[in-house]
């Protein structure tokens, strides 16, 4: 029998107010998006907007597979008690809609949980973008979604987003679930789509609670320790999206090949992977943009796929591979017959440059670092396709990590393979996915 996930959100700007919702389906095996609903659905109160949400994900999953299993996944936790049975519905707006969705599937093949509103981005999106075109006069469009890559084939961390600096996410995880002293309460920074206003009756005032709740429970989550536990704000995250160039004739022979060698193409195996990136994440509808390094390979993968999602492509130098000097096109056995010290010396310390003038790990990381920078404070809060290189890579997810230059060789990255990383205004980094060759199979 088939699992599917239901993730759905809703949201009214005035509650009530203009109002709409987000749902999306995903295979619960293999976190794969197989559909999305969203709508702009007038004026309503949020919690009827959130009960519209899950009727359409529920709705969409059935028509996908009338037998299947499914698991609803929501940050109401209004919805999920009342759905779950263990609350009662007055509200007489959301009477009919509860029991509708209670008939879409036999009560015993769906599942309610409650889930933080950061772990519900991809839906609470899509019930934005429906209000934002009502605001327009349209109506929402899948081809015009820009839906967050959060969806559940990149499972959000079940802890606080990735402290770099600190490293204690263990620790922020038992303070949030403890209710650490030090940490503001985050009760009245909401999404643009939330309203807390209480004339809408109990059930708005009891989603409120649960609202207020998620948002404390992210404050205390994302607390970074400088002298004391102190608040933090996550803000919207821009996402960058890693994906390492196809195949060249160099790759499969493991080759070393930087910026200082012969620049090779892609063959025609890796026009194939790039074909397949892009056909994956043209069925993700959330890539924005895409910057490429300005070597042959990587602007060629980023043709390829930035065709298929009609965007264009800006190139960024700073997401060079490294110039390995005297060593490019050699194999590593080759470089330890022939510099076997230089070798040596290069495992040994990040400061130390391949023979020939190459370039340092170290002088690699400055470099990278600099560009994500760069490309943070122009894509703030979006979500951008990065076309790099192994190294580039490699060093974004350890400076994310916090991790020392040895674990760049303590880390596997295939051809074509996709990752991500989401930074936050507050300075966190949380890597959602690294070395993933779904797509390729």
């Amino acid at each position: 029998m088939r699992e599917f996930v239901v993730e759905a959100d809703g949201g009214s700007r005035g509650n009530p107010g203009p109002a709409g919702y987000g749902a999306v389906v995903s295979d619960a095996a293999t976190g794969e998006t197989l559909a999305e609903a969203a709508e702009y659905i007038g004026v309503a109160t949020n919690n009827v907007a959130e009960y519209r949400g899950l009727l359409a994900g529920l709705r969409a999953a059935r028509e996908l597979d009338p037998d299947a299993r499914v698991r609803v996944r929501m940050d109401s936790k209004l919805v999920v008690e009342q759905m779950s049975g263990r609350w009662k519905i007055k509200h007489p707006a959301m009477k009919p809609l509860a029991a509708e969705a209670a008939t879409v599937f036999p009560p015993d093949r769906v599942t309610y949980e409650w889930i933080p509103r950061e772990r519900n981005t991809h839906a609470d999106r899509l019930a934005n973008e429906a209000m934002d075109a009502g605001r327009r006069g349209e109506q929402w469009s899948p081809e015009a979604s820009r839906a967050d890559l959060a969806t559940p084939a990149v499972p959000a961390p079940e802890g606080p987003p990735g402290d770099a600096a600190a490293g204690a996410a263990r620790v922020r995880e038992a303070l949030a679930s403890a209710g650490g002293a030090g940490v503001e309460d985050a009760a009245t920074r909401h999404a643009p789509s939330r309203n807390d206003s209480t004339g809408a009756g109990e059930e708005a005032l009891a989603d409120a609670d649960a609202d207020a709740d998620a948002d404390r429970r992210a404050a205390q989550a994302v607390a970074t320790p400088s002298s004391g536990w102190a608040p933090a704000d996550m803000g919207a995250p821009a996402t960058f999206v890693l994906l390492r160039h196809g195949e060249t004739p160099l790759t499969p022979q493991k080759r070393f090949s930087g910026s200082g060698g012969s620049d090779p193409s892609l063959s025609g195996i890796g026009r194939e992977q790039a074909e397949k990136v892009a056909a994956a994440l043209a069925r993700r509808g959330t890539v924005q943009a895409v910057v490429a390094s300005p070597l042959a390979r990587t602007r060629e993968t980023a043709r390829i796929v930035a065709a298929r999602l009609g965007l264009d492509v800006a190139v960024e130098d700073g997401l060079r591979e490294t110039d390995f000097g005297a060593w490019e096109g050699l194999t590593f056995g080759e470089v330890r017959e022939r510099y076997p010290e230089d070798l040596d010396a290069w495992l040994a310390s990040p400061d130390v440059g391949p023979t020939g003038g190459g370039e340092s790990f170290a002088a690699t990381a400055d470099r990278v670092a600099e560009a994500r920078d760069k490309l943070l404070a122009e894509y703030r809060g979006r979500t951008v396709l990065l076309v790099t290189h192994v190294t580039p890579i490699k060093t974004m997810i350890r400076l994310a990590l916090g991790a020392p230059p040895e674990a760049l060789f303590r880390m596997e990255l295939s051809a074509a393979s996709l990752s991500a990383v989401a930074y936050y205004a507050d300075g966190n980094a949380s890597v959602r996915l690294f070395n993933d060759t779904s797509h390729l199979r």
